[in-house]
């Protein structure tokens, strides 16, 4: 927490269905000086798209939605070239929808429904649906929309009562600035390594489906329980729900409906992570020795997610891969990696070559490694550690070794040469 600078978190562990540790650390609010506790409310960010999931999968098992359904059964308004877009394409993130556009949408502005469909359906395809894997935030969003429309009920009133309630999350709900909402923590960020409130974002964008659920440690302990129990929803939905998802080329990518489902060291994880508004969340599942660990963090820059690794690595070591470098230390991927980390020190770094790159995956930390890796000098010695093939493209992780701070790096290139991933982060 020292080192990342996260005024507070929430922690749990559950092993073989018993919470072994459920507890908070540091501030909730540091104005008011409140800690926080099993029972702070923490938004989800994109942890919650798998509550969505479910939900939508509620919807099939009442005959609603089929997964096969064209996006246009629901959206008449969409152009041609969403028709061949499916449920399950949005689900999995096959779909081909890009993500918001920061020059073209506003955070601060109170779109209506109609609107935000229209600027969706404006949205250019980055390629033909279940070819390839890209996270998409309105992908997410049009979900929302579509159960509403095949129920006749709001996104917030059907989380409430078919998932929240079924499973024993009490005080999870849809995010609201208005109500009055007990426990609630404030969302922080860093300016310049000074700690900030969170940005304003408008009422409609946070009640999104791509990830705008409050809820707690002990909500999230509760669908963890559900989750582990196989409630909720019938086998056959989870069964569907935690497949990775097959493209178009036959190969698979480890991606289920809202959440990632991979191997790691050996052992099967089922992860997902969430990151808005001044809040990040994480949630594994590691099925192999039957344990969860949950954390939730209010800060934008925190990294939950290696504080689960860390957790994970006490409870069984073996959860932490290998760190053995590869014999063949690919030169032709470290000139390539040379010269975009030049141009991300630059600042100029090319759109066209980084076409699929996601926010978060290297625009969030642009700014900050503009600063940054200029100050590192140009010594530098690569080392590779892992090279595996996520569906049609082929991801690489590599040390970086400067002379006084060293950076893991994980890149992915896909068949027509452009960068699908490119993530930087100081020494595990």
């Amino acid at each position: 927490m020292a080192r990342q600078k996260v005024p507070g978190l929430a922690v749990a562990m559950i092993e073989k269905g018993r919470v072994v540790v459920a507890r908070g650390y540091g501030l909730a609010n540091v104005e008011h000086a409140v800690p926080v506790d099993s029972d702070t409310i923490f938004q989800s960010g994109s942890l919650g798209k798998q509550f969505t999931a479910a939900l939508v999968m509620l919807l099939v098992e009442d005959g609603k939605i089929a997964l096969s359904d064209p996006s246009s059964k629901h959206f008449p308004a969409a152009s041609e070239a969403w028709r061949l877009i499916t449920v399950r394409h949005l689900l999995t993130h096959t779909s081909g929808i890009p993500e918001y556009e920061d020059s073209k949408f506003n955070l601060q502005r109170n779109y209506t429904e109609e609107q935000l469909l229209r600027y969706a359906f404006g949205l250019k395809l980055e390629f033909a649906p279940g070819s390839r894997w890209n996270y998409s935030n309105p992908g997410y969003m049009l979900l929302g929309f579509l159960v509403q429309k095949a129920s006749g009920a709001t996104y917030g009133d059907l989380m409430r009562d078919r998932v929240f309630r079924p499973v024993g999350m009490k005080t999870a709900r849809i995010i609201s600035d208005s109500d009055i909402v007990p426990h609630r923590a404030a969302g922080y960020r860093l300016a310049d390594g000074e700690l900030k409130n969170q940005d304003w974002v408008s009422p409609i964008l946070n009640t999104t489906a791509d990830g705008c659920l409050y809820f707690s440690l002990n909500d999230l302990i509760a669908w963890d329980q559900a989750w582990r129990a196989r409630s909720l929803l019938k086998p056959e939905s989870w069964a569907k729900m935690l497949a990775p998802v097959t493209l178009n080329s036959g190969k698979t990518y480890p991606y289920g409906f809202g959440i990632s489902v991979d191997n790691v060291a050996g052992q099967k994880v089922e992860r997902h992570g969430g990151a808005w508004q001044g809040f990040k969340s994480y949630r594994a599942r590691y099925l192999d020795d039957e344990f969860s660990i949950l954390i939730l963090a209010n800060l934008a820059e925190g990294d939950p997610g290696r504080l689960s690794e860390g957790v994970a690595a006490l409870v069984n070591s073996k959860t932490v891969p290998a760190h053995t470098p590869l014999a063949n230390q690919e030169p032709l991927v470290t000139e390539r990696l040379k010269r975009l980390l030049s141009e991300a020190a630059a600042g100029k770094l090319s759109p066209t070559e980084l076409a699929y790159v996601r926010a978060g995956f290297f625009p969030d930390a642009s700014d900050a490694y503009t600063k940054e890796l200029p100050s590192l000098g140009t010594r530098q010695k690569f080392t590779f550690y892992e090279r595996r093939e996520l569906g049609d493209d082929t991801v690489y992780v590599c040390e970086v070794a400067f002379a006084s701070k060293t950076l893991t790096v994980r890149l992915g290139i896909t068949p027509d040469d452009k960068i699908s991933v490119f993530r930087i982060a100081g020494k595990p």
